[in-house]
């Protein structure tokens, strides 16, 4: 039950709506007695006051000092009210009406300071009643006698309009939380609608319609906002199934074909039970070529996988960036001999740099290699390596046909390869898979550079690698 938004959300509302509301006729009852029981003083301390007056003037007439209390009392009349006058010890001398005050317990005379009013609540000596009482301790000069008058008004109509509010409340108060809550559980089930239908949108998705997106009916409020990234998400999601797709089939492609070739040259050297051992050799030679690009794809493949992972962990650590670009170019020239293509290096000074030096030396390998693949017989291939403010740029050239318009902006995406008639793979081994250029610029951006092509024509491309001096 507590697990539903629905359930939690409507108790949440009715409880606090429920604080809200016991506070707030808390603080309106108390508001209402004190306002009626102010109404009862105001009216009880005149009347003590008056009685006060009254008092000394009986007092100055003849007889006044047995008199003066019981002639004050009998002039004196206020409705609902009634007076008593008693001695400084408590000894009741007059009350109106006669006996009236009987009800009542005395005041506590003691407690009482000279001319100043006391108010108190008393509970009637015999029955549940409930009275107001005022009572004032005064001195009259000419009798040279103390008395104390208390003027008392009975509670009972107060009581009764206070009962009457306090059932009001009692009655009010859980009708209000029931309306409340059959509301706000309305208003919850109203308001999540739209979530339940994207949950149920999104239950419906998966990897086979994952260009479906979920309904978005107001795209400025909070569900419409949530929708519409839930839908870039789908977007995102949707994009990298697609790229992983196309990644399965190009890679099974490309193992397929070494694969297909080792088959093919063990399956025709079984064809006779003897052959010249030259032509064995022809046959593992091939054989030998293909297993080398086959590890080599599978290494790249690991590699690319391990740096989308996140899991590849870099190895820096210092070392002369111009000595690797010259151990890198040695190696380099090594293939561009049979093609005849020379390799133009010039003097480099020392240029310390810190980062992985055999990721660099790969992506340096990697830029050579493709360079000198597409390099016709005879050409030149130049480097330069150059500090240019908190940089170090790489840049390599070659003088092949270039790089057709429409394939310059795919040359880095993973098995890519614009010359689509050099896909097969050379019985040497040394056909590519169309990674070399991925993994060049994987990790230049592993060390906070970039890998870009800066112009491809006619007349050759470059590569242009920017590493920066700091990280």
């Amino acid at each position: 039950m507590f697990d539903s938004v629905r359930v939690r959300l409507t108790l949440w509302y009715v409880g606090v709506l429920a604080l809200m509301l016991i506070g707030f006729s808390v603080a309106v009852y108390a508001v209402m007695s004190g306002i009626m029981y102010g109404r009862v003083d105001a009216v009880l301390s005149p009347i003590v006051g008056g009685t006060v007056s009254m008092l000394g003037k009986e007092s100055d007439e003849p007889g006044g000092i047995v008199f003066a209390p019981r002639h004050t009392l009998k002039a004196l009349s206020f409705a609902d009210t009634s007076l008593a006058i008693f001695s400084p010890e408590g000894r009741l001398i007059a009350d109106k009406p006669v006996g009236g005050y009987r009800g009542t317990p005395p005041p506590d005379i003691t407690g009482l300071v000279l001319n100043e009013t006391r108010k108190y609540t008393a509970r009637a000596q015999s029955g549940n009643g409930m009275y107001r009482n005022a009572a004032m301790k005064v001195n009259i000069p000419v009798v040279h006698k103390a008395y104390v008058v208390v003027a008392t008004q009975s509670l009972e109509p107060v009581l009764r309009q206070l009962e009457t509010l306090r059932l009001v409340f009692y009655a009010a108060l859980p009708a209000a939380l029931l309306l409340s809550g059959f509301g706000g559980w309305f208003l919850a089930r109203k308001s999540l609608a739209p979530v339940v239908a994207m949950s149920e949108q999104a239950r419906r998705i998966g990897a086979e319609n994952l260009d479906d997106r979920l309904t978005v009916a107001n795209p400025r409020d909070e569900l419409g906002r949530l929708a519409l990234t839930f839908n870039e998400l789908l977007l995102r999601l949707s994009a990298a199934f697609s790229q992983q797709r196309k990644f399965m089939a190009d890679a099974s492609h490309e193992l397929r074909t070494p694969v297909s070739v080792i088959r093919t040259a063990t399956s025709v050297a079984l064809d006779r039970e003897h052959r010249d051992e030259s032509e064995y050799r022809g046959m593992l030679a091939m054989i030998d070529g293909q297993v080398r690009r086959l590890s080599r794809i599978v290494e790249d493949l690991f590699r690319l996988a391990r740096a989308d992972s996140g899991s590849y962990v870099l190895k820096p650590h210092d070392f002369y960036l111009d000595e690797l670009l010259n151990e890198t170019v040695q190696a380099a020239m090594l293939l561009a001999a049979p093609k005849n293509i020379t390799i133009e290096t010039p003097d480099l000074e020392e240029m310390l740099y810190h980062g992985d030096e055999d990721l660099l030396r790969q992506m340096i390998s990697n830029l050579l290699d493709n360079a000198i693949k597409y390099t016709p017989p005879g050409g030149q291939i130049r480097l330069r390596l150059e500090t240019r403010e908190q940089d170090y740029i790489l840049s390599i050239a070659d003088s092949g046909p270039g790089i057709p318009s429409d394939a310059q902006p795919h040359i880095f995406e993973r098995f890519f390869r614009a010359d689509k008639s050099r896909t097969g793979a050379e019985p040497n081994g040394n056909g590519g898979a169309g990674l070399g250029l991925s993994i060049a610029r994987w990790v230049a951006e592993a060390h906070h550079g970039r890998l870009n092509l800066k112009c491809s024509d006619e007349h050759g491309s470059v590569f242009v690698a920017v590493l920066p001096l700091s990280k």
